[in-house]
């Protein structure tokens, strides 16, 4: 089934439908260049028809599809929840996540040259060839992380995680020019499967999480050290320096990227598998497309009036024709419009940009564990807020603003806590470690379901507001990586601290 078929299928299910003719999967062509069939598809993942119609496939096509899914940003994902373990070993510190968020901005050059490929040469991008192409970008580079992340060379003085960096950038690549080409891919199949393709999509950041809990965190202590003076000719009575020194968790570093290499290696053999496999069921032997002009309803608000043709409808077929075309503006005033788009780039330079650059600085003066279990935990609470906003969408944008509120105080209180990093509040205490845990996963759930919520009312509005949603994603991320990264590496606006030679006022 061609994507422009399942596109018109999710705009128009419920009806009586026929095969598209050519001028109108060229009209749809432009509706599939959006992220309108992603968000259409998803809405439409839970309802009933969908599960029934998901137990008569073949199982293991299911599972390729999942699988493949499950390696769109299980790298990054990864990443993010290992830190609490890493920033104890590379030399950038509490100052690495800052890093991060900027060389994570940087790999969306890869999803932009595709866009310019499919803008500039139009039909000749080989998607297919990408994908190979990035998976296995994707294989190698964990695989070199697992080796040499350690590595360091010497910068103008100062020992910089070269190698930590590159890798990690890689590995940005892989995953952010996924989001551009993955989904085409799967468009290629039935229905049935893209459901599957979001559940491992979801799972991508679900399962690094899980494993992440699973691994545990080191616990420190702290021990006199004796250090002896190197003067050989006036040798001096032993130093002794309390120093902190972290117990190993329940599996290295080393065993986690080699797990997130084979994840990434598992979902490279199922697209494999999926490509290789015959395309009988390619072809579909249901309608796409109403016997009524619907596309053309769809076709006149991009390209133009389109004449429907002489059909007559009795008005109880054209109520019921309106309530099922999912493409119709919904009626937001100007200033509606205004507050939509300033949640999508606050919310987005929020979570991708502000608070992960200070992660560690709210939550390491509590500890090892306390600083895990909010990475860990964020990680899951992304796609359980997702999951909760297809079961129970609301698009109340009075509803919508007073979670982002919520959302934003959560987020205000950990920034208030990174500021007064080493000494916040509550420190050393086993309330202060619970209100920094619940406050980042709050943090992140909250806003992860305006982000859904919000582009499912873009997405229904138009063409062009899913392009302006985009560009606001996209500069609210950049905005908050480019504010955050000076005032933490440059002006060191957050200090660090150590557990054992920090003395806090009481």
């Amino acid at each position: 089934m061609g994507p422009e078929n399942q596109v018109i299928r999710c705009l128009h299910k419920g009806k009586k439908r026929r095969h598209p003719n050519i001028a109108e999967l060229k009209c749809h062509h432009t509706i599939y260049n959006t992220k309108v069939e992603r968000s259409c598809l998803t809405s439409d993942i839970f309802s009933t028809s969908r599960f029934n119609q998901l137990f008569s496939m073949p199982l293991y096509i299911h599972a390729l599809a999942c699988a493949f899914g499950l390696g769109s940003w299980v790298s990054i994902n990864g990443l993010w929840v290992e830190l609490p373990l890493i920033v104890n070993v590379l030399p950038e510190g509490w100052d690495l996540p800052s890093y991060l968020t900027v060389i994570i901005q940087l790999a969306n050059l890869g999803p932009l040259l595709v866009t310019l490929a499919h803008k500039f040469c139009p039909g000749r991008l080989r998607e297919h060839l990408v994908i190979y192409a990035v998976l296995s970008i994707g294989v190698v580079a964990c695989v070199l992380l697992a080796v040499f992340w350690k590595n360091t060379t010497v910068i103008l003085g100062q020992p910089r995680s070269t190698a930590f960096f590159i890798l990690t950038f890689f590995l940005a690549l892989v995953d952010c020019t996924s989001s551009v080409t993955f989904l085409p891919f799967m468009m290629q199949l039935p229905a049935k499967y893209i459901t599957t393709y979001f559940i491992g999509e979801g799972l991508s950041g679900l399962v690094p999480g899980l494993v992440a809990l699973a691994q545990g965190v080191g616990m420190s202590k702290c021990v006199n050290v004796s250090h002896v003076s190197d003067n050989l000719t006036e040798p001096g009575p032993p130093i002794f320096i309390v120093e902190t020194q972290d117990l190993p968790p329940n599996f290295s570093t080393e065993i986690f990227f080699s797990f997130l290499a084979i994840m990434t290696a598992i979902s490279l053999g199922s697209f494999i598998t999926l490509k290789r496999m015959p395309r009988t069921f390619e072809l579909s032997t249901e309608n796409l497309v109403p016997d009524s002009d619907a596309v053309a309803t769809v076709c006149k608000g991009l390209e133009g009036p389109v004449d429907p043709g002489p059909k007559t409808k009795s008005p109880e077929e054209e109520e019921k024709m309106r309530s099922t075309v999912l493409l119709s503006k919904p009626l937001h005033s100007g200033y509606q419009l205004a507050f939509i788009y300033f949640m999508v780039f606050w919310v987005n330079g929020a979570t991708n940009g502000l608070l992960p650059s200070v992660q560690t600085f709210s939550c390491m003066p509590y500890g090892n564990m306390a600083y895990h279990l909010s990475a860990a935990l964020s990680a899951v609470a992304n796609p359980v807020a997702c999951i909760i906003a297809m079961f129970y969408p609301k698009r109340s944008l009075v509803f919508l603003g007073v979670l982002c509120l919520l959302g934003s105080v959560f987020g205000g209180y950990n920034m208030s806590m990174a500021a007064m990093s080493p000494c916040p509040l509550l420190q050393d205490t086993p309330l202060g470690d619970a209100i920094i845990v619940l406050s980042w996963v709050f943090f992140t759930g909250l806003l992860s379901y305006v982000k859904v919520m919000v582009g499912v009312i873009l997405r229904d509005r138009s063409h062009s507001a899913l392009v302006w949603c985009g560009a606001a994603v996209q500069a609210g991320s950049l905005l908050g990586s480019v504010i955050m990264f000076p005032l933490v590496n440059i002006y060191h606006f957050f200090q660090s601290g150590d557990a054992c030679n920090t003395i806090c006022p009481l």
